[in-house]
């Protein structure tokens, strides 16, 4: 079966975003590119060192089958970041302390949409946008008893 995994782009803050984000899941990057360090990048003549220092790719495993996957779009290439809300990230957690934890240090200096409490499907959930406006889902689905 395929894997779904979400692709950000940011506009320059890719690696504070992902250092971030590393916080809160823990684990070690997969891969995690610059432009400068690409061999034979096209254009890279004319990119400004700036423009070298953001990065190309990075990869962060969350959980066993999970890879959250960023770039940082350049302007200087064509590719303008545009922002809206037509990406969300579902995290499902374990147990309801994960859950809470997650959703509590995601939103941190975000906006919660709906705060983490029981839905009426019976799970624990909740919806934010954090700082570096992703939107997120936070889901545990408590066992039936």
């Amino acid at each position: 079966m395929p894997m779904i995994n979400p692709y950000l782009n940011f506009n320059g803050n890719t690696e504070q975003a992902f250092l971030f984000y590393k916080s809160v899941f823990g684990g070690e990057f997969v891969t995690f590119q610059r432009f400068k360090d690409v061999p034979d990048l096209p254009g890279a003549e004319d990119m400004s060192a700036s423009d070298l220092e953001k990065i190309m790719h990075v990869a962060l495993p969350i959980g066993d089958d999970n890879i959250l996957m960023a770039t940082d779009v350049l302007e200087s290439f064509g590719h303008p970041k545009v922002s809206g809300n037509n990406m969300s990230i579902s995290v499902s957690a374990d147990t309801a302390e994960e859950a809470r934890d997650i959703f509590d240090k995601l939103s941190k200096g975000g906006k919660i949409e709906m705060p983490l409490e029981e839905a009426f499907w019976g799970a624990l959930f909740g919806m934010f946008t954090d700082k570096f406006g992703v939107q997120w889902m936070v889901n545990y689905q408590q066992d039936e008893e």
